[in-house]
């Protein structure tokens, strides 16, 4: 298992390697600079701007600059935001993109299992059929058609919610609904699929001719070994709520991460540019290999397995 763990780290190491390199090549690629605008700066204003960033050295100086800064957690000063370095953005914007994203999940997951196991329970019935179809328009329908429909609808027409913006519980309801209906229909398929199948193995038939509570058997027994997919789809599901809600937080404007990120690629800001996407790539890397441990905790085979294979 430590070996297992030793493996994740070193290629999980090696993955954010080559999103740096990657992300760094295609920035400094595409035309243009960061202090571009409409209006000509004059040479001698250019000429410091550019001495003051270091943009004046050679790329691959650049690049091992950036790299040393990194390994300190130092993501450099921001271009456009003066006095504010992209370590205070990153703090500012997560606390908000955090909550809003760890709401959407947490209401994904509960409702998505609690659909999921009462559509196993009562399969082929109404409440069935009605929970599947709930999923495929979850499936079909993406976040953002979500977001306007919901604003036509509660905010514009019927005028019960707040457009936009962020700071209250009302103003939240929209934008989590937003980015937890999809997530939500892909757990009530998973678990419901799950459930069906675990229902019918021959420890809940014992568990049953033991006379245990129905409760016990479908919560504590079938529902631990059905919800297995759905921990592996927590890395995937935590990664599409994290990249989801850049659209989101820019139609409810909600000053988060993915404001500030789109915000960088318009004002060209190369260090929140980088500062953005490594900080979500080390938070994808970080819960794909959390998914990975809990998935092993949780299903004693894999546990056994690795440590054999250790």
């Amino acid at each position: 298992m430590v070996r297992f763990i030793t493996g994740r780290l070193v290629s999980s190491l090696l993955t954010l390697w080559v999103i740096v390199t990657l992300t760094f090549v295609l920035m400094h690629a595409v035309p243009g600079g960061p202090f571009d605008t409409e209006k000509a700066l004059p040479q001698a204003i250019l000429d410091n701007l550019n001495k003051r960033y270091h943009l004046d050295w050679p790329l691959w100086k650049q690049y091992l600059y950036y790299l040393w800064n990194l390994a300190h957690f130092d993501f450099g000063p921001s271009f456009k935001h003066i006095g504010q370095s992209v370590n205070q953005i990153i703090a500012q914007g997560f606390r908000v993109s955090a909550t809003l994203g760890g709401m959407a999940i947490a209401v994904a997951l509960t409702g998505g299992v609690l659909a999921g196991v009462v559509a196993a329970l009562r399969q082929g019935r109404w409440i069935d059929h009605v929970v599947m179809t709930f999923a495929s328009v979850g499936l079909a329908v993406p976040s953002f058609v979500v977001a306007t429909v919901l604003v036509y609808l509660l905010a514009y027409h019927l005028k019960v919610l707040p457009a936009g913006l962020w700071g209250t519980p009302a103003q939240a309801v929209m934008p989590v609904i937003s980015l937890a209906l999809g997530p939500m229909a892909v757990i009530a398929r998973y678990v419901r699929t799950s459930m069906v199948e675990v229902l019918r193995q021959d420890f809940i038939t014992t568990a049953r001719a033991k006379g245990l509570p129905r409760r016990t058997i479908t919560y504590v027994h079938a529902l631990k070994n059905a919800i297995l997919p759905v921990i592996t789809y927590l890395g995937p599901l935590t990664a599409g709520v994290l990249t989801g809600s850049f659209v989101i937080e820019q139609i409810f404007a909600i000053p988060g991460m993915g404001r500030e990120f789109v915000l960088s690629i318009t004002d060209r800001d190369y260090t929140a540019i980088m500062g953005t996407t490594v900080f979500y790539s080390v938070l994808l890397i970080l819960a794909n290999l959390a998914v990975d441990l809990i998935y092993a905790w949780v299903d004693p085979r894999i546990r056994v397995a690795k440590g054999a294979s250790d």
